[in-house]
């Protein structure tokens, strides 16, 4: 009888050598399977599988390469799983040695000592998320910063790039300096002399936020009422679109012309220019036989730096300040945003891009600088009138008095609007180093291919429409200078006429 103690040590060893080829095998998974083992107990084979059970192998099945341990009486038989047949009988005796001998305990072993390199591939994860987290927060920060500095960029830089950029296109037709003409046609009507023939229809065409000023081109219309021409007030909705303007004019000068017989000479005031542009624009066809001139007077043909740099999208607070814009214009006074955003810059080349002026049609272009002097913050600027009833006043003496009511006394409503423009014509000067009216730049007014008129007067945008509250008789006024315009655009008329 062989020694226990000796079998027990043998047996240890063995399984030690075994645990740690188990363990190589369970790191290299590179390898298909690991070897089973056939163990000799005094002449009975017990076959030690891969899935750590044991079963009876007869002994013919054995491997001949047998491995001897110091004597021990039970030997060691390797092979590859492969090799071994599946189908083999197992003893049911040693179905409690298979569950004695099952390698579970191993396993629990080997994942406590796993425990480890577990911890340091949940805590490797766990660092790549959190820098991955990192970098995609750092790119997200660098983004903002990034946008905030492009609309730093894009609101400091206003409209410096679009100004004047008809000027700098070079498919651009050239214009002409007519201020010399001007002077001496103003200085005539000045001494009497009016040469302004009634064999035209005269339209005024008003700008935006007509409609809230009553007094909107009412003196030029009387002046030249009384002289006997026919004059009118284009009833459009200044607040609504260049396109809906152009068709209403459309219908209005073809209404005229049909009316009266006569062409139509059109005088367009800031906005109202730009509608009656795009009229003879796009709908050349229909009113290149009614139209005999058109006159700007301080049109932002090739847009404002006002409307752009209120719209711009991309600049700071361009959100907030479109909502403060769209209550205003569209809630308040009930018009279109598109009428501010048609005299944007990117909206007037767009415009200008797909519609061209008629070339047979004389075109002036009459712009002006405001007055930036300290002087003009007390000048007022007469734009309506209200009108307030005079109590019921009872008549005194017989019986047969009654009582009356005197007529009502008119009330001029004065507003400071040439302060407010003094102060944006000093805001462009300083920002962007352009001379303007207020609210149009000189550089944006002169439309291509027409005769440019600068008057020697210091002028702001509201001065030609509105008269000032307290006018001197001495000085010059608006409806002098729209018919030393109108004057001046049918000798162009007349010269095209020779010429062709």
């Amino acid at each position: 009888m062989e020694d226990p103690f000796l079998l027990l040590a043998t047996v240890s060893s063995y399984i030690a050598q075994q645990f740690i080829q188990f363990i190589e095998d369970l790191i290299c998974r590179e390898i298909p399977g690991w070897s089973e083992y056939l163990v000799d107990f005094g002449g009975l084979l017990v076959n030690f599988t891969s899935d750590g059970g044991c079963r009876t192998v007869p002994e013919a099945c054995s491997f001949p390469s047998r491995v001897s341990d110091t004597g021990a009486s039970f030997r060691f038989h390797t092979r590859r799983s492969s090799n071994l047949n599946d189908n083999l009988p197992v003893n049911s005796i040693l179905e409690i040695v298979r569950s004695t001998l099952s390698y579970g305990g191993f396993r629990l072993i080997f994942e406590g000592l796993m425990l480890p390199v577990y911890g340091l591939k949940f805590t490797w994860k766990l660092t790549l998320a959190s820098w991955r987290c990192f970098i995609s927060h750092i790119r997200y920060a660098l983004v903002r910063v990034q946008s905030i500095i492009s609309r730093v960029r894009k609101t400091l830089r206003g409209s410096s790039d679009d100004i004047g950029w008809l000027q700098q296109a070079p498919e651009m037709a050239p214009v002409v300096d007519g201020s010399a003409r001007f002077r001496e046609l103003l200085q005539d009507i000045r001494n009497g002399q009016h040469t302004l023939p009634d064999s035209f229809v005269y339209l005024l065409i008003p700008g935006f936020f007509s409609n809230h000023g009553p007094l909107y081109f009412v003196s030029t219309k009387k002046f030249f009422s009384k002289m006997g021409l026919t004059c009118h007030i284009a009833k459009i909705h200044s607040e609504a679109s260049v396109e809906q303007n152009a068709w209403e004019l459309k219908q209005y000068i073809e209404e005229l012309h049909w009316g009266s017989g006569k062409h139509v000479m059109l005088l367009g005031h800031s906005k109202g220019g730009v509608d009656a542009a795009a009229a003879l624009s796009k709908y050349c066809h229909d009113l290149k036989d009614k139209v005999a001139g058109l006159a700007f007077l301080q049109s932002p043909y090739g847009g404002t730096p006002v409307a752009s740099d209120i719209l711009r999208d991309g600049q700071i607070a361009d959100k907030e300040t479109r909502r403060i814009m769209e209550f205003l214009i569209c809630k308040l006074i009930k018009g279109d945003i598109r009428a501010l955003e048609d005299l944007t810059y990117e909206k007037r080349k767009e415009f200008i891009k797909n519609h061209k002026l008629p070339d047979d049609i004389p075109l002036i272009s009459f712009h002006s600088e405001a007055s930036i002097a300290l002087n003009v913050i007390a000048t007022m600027s007469h734009i309506a009138h209200a009108e307030l009833p005079w109590l019921p006043l009872h008549g005194f003496g017989d019986d047969d008095s009654e009582s009356f009511i005197k007529a009502g006394c008119k009330v001029p409503v004065i507003v400071p609007v040439s302060a407010a423009l003094a102060l944006c014509a000093l805001h462009l000067q300083l920002r962007y180093g352009e001379k303007s009216d207020g609210l149009v730049t000189c550089r944006d007014a002169e439309v291509p291919g027409s005769v440019v008129v600068k008057p020697d007067m210091k002028l702001d945008h509201a001065w030609m429409v509105y008269s000032s509250w307290r006018k001197d008789p001495n000085e010059l006024e608006a409806s002098e200078m729209c018919e030393a315009l109108l004057t001046m655009l049918v000798e162009l008329g007349k010269k095209r006429k020779k010429l062709c």
